[in-house]
């Protein structure tokens, strides 16, 4: 962005374009965890009442893992 958009949107927002980009990827990776805790819980109650075995289980986990890497490799690279 040149210095004059930087400026227009400081006035009008009233904080920084990069205060806005960290909200923003804040908001994203905190939407993430929620998911990921809400998905590891349900495969691990799945898990415990042996509706899924563990390789399952550990694909639940290793996924989640590989979004939240994939996530962090993009947004904060």
């Amino acid at each position: 962005m040149s210095a004059d958009q930087v400026a227009a949107f400081q006035a009008n927002a009233g904080y920084s374009p990069d205060t806005m980009a960290t909200v923003l990827i804040s908001a994203v990776f905190a939407v993430l965890l929620l998911w990921g805790v809400w998905a590891l819980r349900t495969a691990y109650v799945g898990w415990a009442e042996h509706s899924i075995n563990q390789r399952q289980f550990l694909a639940v986990a290793i996924r989640f893992v590989a979004m939240y890497v994939v996530l962090t490799f993009l947004l904060l690279s």
